[in-house]
């Protein structure tokens, strides 16, 4: 009786079962690469910054040029030098006169005196201060572009009123 018991069951055909085994290794393969991604993110850590307005006032003898930045990255970011249309400020000779970046001077007319910090998830203030000479004049777009010591480039077009 006992062999007549097993003599009458049958296994499981082998295409089902090597579609149960891919099944289940694609949910493990799924489960492991999310893992995978989710510890990468903690471990890496990028900047990013975020200019979330751009404006010209019109002054006395030039212009205030403002732009309010965020670190929205996982990384602090340090801005080590601000390119007008492409060309830091030490080629517009006097035209530029200052560029402040919180309460510090970064430009003083002469040299880069200082760099400025963004921590993560902090926002700034840079002001640059110009004269009303080519090519500051009314109605021209100038291209401001933010550079970071990681090698980072932020570009902002500004029309001057």
């Amino acid at each position: 009786m006992a062999r007549r018991l097993y003599a009458d069951r049958r296994g499981i055909s082998p295409v089902v079962a090597t579609v149960i085994l891919v099944a289940v290794t694609i949910v493990v393969a799924v489960a492991v690469a999310y893992w995978m991604g989710g510890l990468t993110a903690i471990y890496t850590r990028f900047e990013k910054l975020e200019i979330t307005s751009a404006y010209a006032e019109q002054t006395t003898d030039g212009y205030n040029i403002t732009l309010n930045i965020k670190n929205s990255g996982s990384a602090d970011a340090t801005i080590d030098n601000i390119l007008l249309n492409g060309k830091p400020p030490s080629q517009y000779a006097e035209n530029v006169i200052e560029i402040r970046g919180d309460s510090t001077t970064l430009w003083n007319g002469t040299e880069w005196k200082s760099n400025l910090p963004v921590k993560a998830g902090a926002s700034a203030t840079i002001t640059i201060v110009v004269k009303a000479v080519a090519p500051f004049t009314p109605g021209t777009s100038i291209e401001v572009k933010i550079h970071t010591a990681a090698g980072q480039e932020y570009p902002k077009t500004i029309t001057l009123p």
